[in-house]
């Protein structure tokens, strides 16, 4: 077998993002927006691609769908474990890779990803995996931030102090439409967008930045890369409190993001 170039990527991925969990009561909501754009009926095959803490799983499992889902981090997969127990449903989750899905062909009728197949390193074997496992006429969608946007610009703030690998591109392209229309191409038909907003309660930047480096695997890689550089972390913190001043409002940082929905061919 061919060895993963990105395999030390995805393994800072999974320690990262391992400390995601406490985020989760922000995106549940986002979770039924994506799950009902998607257009989810009881008794559909569906596959939730990083799963995360299964908010997305969940959801759709609640509806009468028949889930399966997948992440690459183990702590996120016992808390979706968790979540799954407390809703009552029953899901299928195993640990593994967006680039190598462990499903047959054309498996099923829905594809979907909340926030988490954009952090796979090859936007070309990613889609071309969850094309693969789904049946023709099944449906993909997904959510994903738009580059011009808080999420966005965080990540390009981001990408500033601590460049991605060579080869990974920014993943705030998948949330420009222009983008996804060429990545997805002629496998789809009836390609579908729709804009939605995050509403993340805090105190105060302050508050929100600091919620954000213990908890968003870029960030809190980002921190532990400038711990001992001490004036480049002070700068970037004043970065990030700035671009949080213009999306606060209210105690809430106001996040827009992108759903994508299309027909695989």
């Amino acid at each position: 077998m061919e060895k993963d170039p990105f395999a030390n990527f995805k393994a800072a991925q999974r320690e990262g993002w391992a400390l995601f969990a406490p985020l989760e009561a922000v995106t549940t909501p986002p979770a039924g927006l994506l799950v009902n754009f998607a257009g989810i009926k009881p008794g559909a095959a569906v596959l939730d691609v990083a799963c995360g803490t299964g908010v997305v799983a969940v959801s759709t499992a609640r509806l009468g769908a028949r889930v399966k889902a997948l992440d690459l981090a183990p702590a996120l997969l016992e808390r979706a474990r968790f979540n799954a127990r407390m809703a009552d449903v029953d899901i299928e989750f195993t640990e593994g890779d967006v680039e190598a899905l462990p499903y047959a062909d054309q498996s099923f009728d829905f594809v979907v990803s909340q926030f988490g197949h954009m952090f796979g390193p090859r936007p070309e074997v990613t889609i071309a995996e969850m094309l693969r496992v789904l049946k023709p006429g099944g449906t993909i969608a997904f959510s994903t931030w738009p580059p011009e946007l808080f999420t966005g610009e965080l990540f390009t703030l981001v990408n500033r102090y601590l460049a991605p690998p060579p080869g990974v591109p920014p993943t705030t392209l998948w949330g420009d439409p222009q983008v996804v229309r060429e990545r997805l191409g002629a496998a789809v038909t009836d390609l579908a967008f729709e804009r939605e907003l995050m509403a993340t309660s805090a105190l105060s930047p302050q508050h929100y930045r600091n919620t954000f480096e213990a908890t968003a695997a870029p960030i809190v890689k980002l921190v532990q890369s400038l711990a001992n550089d001490q004036p480049r972390l002070a700068t970037f913190r004043a970065e990030f409190e700035t671009l949080i001043k213009r999306y606060f409002r209210h105690n809430i940082v106001r996040q827009h993001f992108l759903m994508t929905r299309a027909t695989k061919r």
